[in-house]
């Protein structure tokens, strides 16, 4: 049996991008899985009946944890009373400790050194898995787990592919074009480089609605909102914020994007691109490794991060260029894409 870590996806009450994994590789899963918490009076994991793994069972995380907000976690893993398999999403904590949050910071080197006692490991990009494995090099340790990459799912809310795509035109006729910005609101998101970009273009009176959608990350990101609320004054009809937007929301705004704008300055894998090309949306992204890894197969376009002309040139060419448009937008469409139940199929079969 797998036993599904959620204790502390199961009750977010968020959608950020590793609850998202978390959600929908358990549903992917189904009856495979059983969930499963971390008891922290009995130093183990449990689930609703109270029973816990044994032997031959899988205990499978997607989740951050550290010994301190798991006490007796790593006693567990040294006592083997099962197997353990995990997700790794990323090392930016450690990258950009200075954009990051202070708790995430504290936590993520003790997590990944709790992650080499376990079985086995998927990253979610080539990027993450080297990432792992250079840190786990420079720690000067000798043994660790096999780290292969899961294909992560770029199905949105598990629709049909034919039903989601918009219209080759980039969706419904609206009056101007719509771009979508999909991120929690923070430094590293950059969000605040992408406004002074789309400020330039309005300036030089190109016409286009920018829909930035996101939760605000408490640390770092108000500064950005003030940003957004100020150019809102000026730019009341063109400029638009949904902090609180669900999953239904999200996918209306994709039904309308001309494009996805994407200009992160790290990421572990990029949801944000791969729904994007699932919608058959193009999206401007930045040009960083981890994201070449999805954005080379077609339906975007990868410009140097914080390269201000480059980006309000790309931003304007597809904004004006509809044959450049739809040539992407046709690309995003036509391509192979994983799925969340073939990521959730790789993880059963090789939990046995």
């Amino acid at each position: 049996m797998i036993f599904f870590d959620v204790s502390k996806t199961g009750a977010a009450g968020h959608r950020s991008g590793l609850t998202r994994v978390s959600g929908r590789l358990r549903d992917g899963l189904g009856t495979h899985a059983l969930e499963a918490r971390w008891d922290l009076k009995a130093h183990g994991f449990r689930n609703a009946a109270s029973f816990g793994p044994e032997k031959d069972d899988w205990v499978f995380t997607p989740e951050l944890f550290s010994e301190e907000e798991r006490p007796g976690l790593t006693a567990f893993l040294d006592s083997r009373p099962c197997r353990f398999a995990a997700i790794f999403h990323d090392a930016i904590p450690l990258k950009h400790p200075q954009i990051t949050w202070p708790r995430s910071v504290a936590r993520h080197p003790g997590y990944l050194k709790l992650l080499s006692r376990f079985d086995r490991i998927w990253a979610v990009s080539h990027a993450s898995r080297e990432e792992l494995l250079g840190f786990w090099r420079w720690q000067g340790l000798k043994q660790f787990p096999p780290v292969d990459v899961l294909a992560l799912g770029a199905d949105f809310n598990a629709a049909a592919r034919a039903e989601a795509l918009p219209a080759p035109s980039g969706g419904e006729p609206t009056v101007v074009p719509r771009f979508l910005c999909l991120g929690i609101i923070e430094p590293r998101k950059n969000q605040s480089f992408l406004l002074k970009v789309c400020e330039a273009l309005w300036a030089d009176g190109a016409r286009f609605e920018l829909h930035v959608v996101g939760r605000v990350n408490p640390h770092f990101g108000r500064p950005i909102v003030d940003q957004i609320k100020t150019l809102r004054r000026k730019h009341r009809s063109l400029l638009f914020f949904h902090e609180a937007a669900d999953d239904a929301k999200v996918s209306r705004l994709f039904r309308h994007a001309r494009a996805t704008l994407f200009p992160t300055l790290a990421e572990g894998c990029g949801l944000p691109l791969l729904e994007s090309l699932w919608r058959g949306v193009p999206c401007l992204c930045s040009d960083l490794p981890v994201l070449r890894e999805n954005a080379d197969g077609g339906g975007c376009v990868a410009l140097a991060p914080n390269d201000h002309a480059a980006w309000k040139s790309a931003l304007a060419q597809i904004i004006h260029d509809d044959a450049w448009h739809t040539r992407l937008a046709r690309e995003a469409a036509n391509r192979p894409l994983p799925t969340w139940s073939q990521a959730a199929d790789t993880i059963r079969k090789a939990l046995r």
